[in-house]
């Protein structure tokens, strides 16, 4: 099922959202999706998903998807969120915020394809919020970096990037399920892969980044069924199920493997059963406890 199989094939966009840690779960649908032939004539993502959708548009085959799932199992906490005795110093008495975005910038410098967004082999948009205004800000061009480093930026934990003349933030604050984005961009078919969130826990994470992030995936997934519920009937949408009981915080790295192979085998499951051609809101999307 390709984006552009037939001239009747309605313009498909893979749409990824953010969940720090989590983020491992899209690779696996990823590497699923294009197990199966199935690609994407744009993508849109916010916050890890820019990341993870910046790097599917530079190389949007099962060959690409397997070398970024390859530099997802070799990621640890203190590649993206390097938060040392110094830093909290830092924060306490000099600076507004906790993290460098080093980490991140590094990352997608060591590792993306191409270095400015027009340049991606499908196009790519990367939301983030204007921190002064709340405002939605698409990038679609420019430095991808930049661009991937405001979307992960976590107020409180990582400073805003100051991008022409605006202070830009994650972009989870005001989309971070960017489905009206795909659509202002064209997109007739929407192919949703949420993170999801840590269904299995009894008790909140601990410490300010842990909590911080946990919170966003829970704003995450109300924020995507209320989008979804109000969405022009000639949109065509599915949403890949994210993993239940997904344990752990989007703040720990150390199960992105299990993660990855979770994801693959309930995709695989998902579209098996003819998941590609069904809308609704997955059941592990709603609030619930596992």
């Amino acid at each position: 099922m390709h984006g552009k199989s037939s001239p009747t094939a309605k313009k498909t966009a893979f749409v990824f959202a953010g969940g720090g840690s989590f983020g491992a779960i899209q690779v696996g649908m990823m590497q699923a999706l294009a197990a199966h032939g199935v690609t994407a004539d744009l993508v849109v993502g916010s916050s890890v998903g820019a990341m993870n959708g910046a790097y599917y548009a530079g190389a949007p085959t099962l060959e690409g998807v397997r070398k970024l799932a390859e530099i997802w199992r070799g990621l640890t906490r203190q590649d993206v969120f390097p938060v040392s005795l110094r830093s909290f110093a830092s924060f306490l008495w000099r600076r507004d915020f906790l993290i460098s975005h080093d980490g991140v910038r590094r990352l997608v410098e060591d590792h993306l394809p191409y270095k400015n967004l027009e340049e991606a082999t499908v196009p790519v948009h990367i939301v983030t919020t204007d921190i002064v205004s709340g405002e939605t800000v698409v990038l679609s061009d420019g430095s991808a970096a930049e661009a991937i480093v405001a979307s992960t930026a976590i107020p409180g934990a990582f400073a805003p990037v100051v991008y022409k003349n605006r202070f830009l933030a994650d972009g989870a604050i005001s989309s971070n399920t960017p489905i009206r984005v795909a659509i202002q961009k064209g997109a007739e078919r929407l192919i949703i892969m949420p993170t999801g969130f840590a269904c299995a826990g009894q008790k909140p994470p601990v410490g300010a980044v842990a909590t911080a992030l946990h919170a966003l995936t829970l704003l995450i997934a109300r924020q995507m069924t209320v989008e979804l519920q109000y969405l022009e009937p000639a949109i065509e949408y599915c949403v890949v199920p994210p993993l239940c009981p997904l344990v752990g915080s989007p703040y720990d790295f150390t199960r992105t493997d299990d993660h990855i192979a979770r994801a693959i085998k309930s995709t695989e499951a998902w579209i098996a059963g003819g998941g590609l051609e069904k809308s609704g809101i997955p059941g592990e999307m709603q609030p619930h406890q596992h």
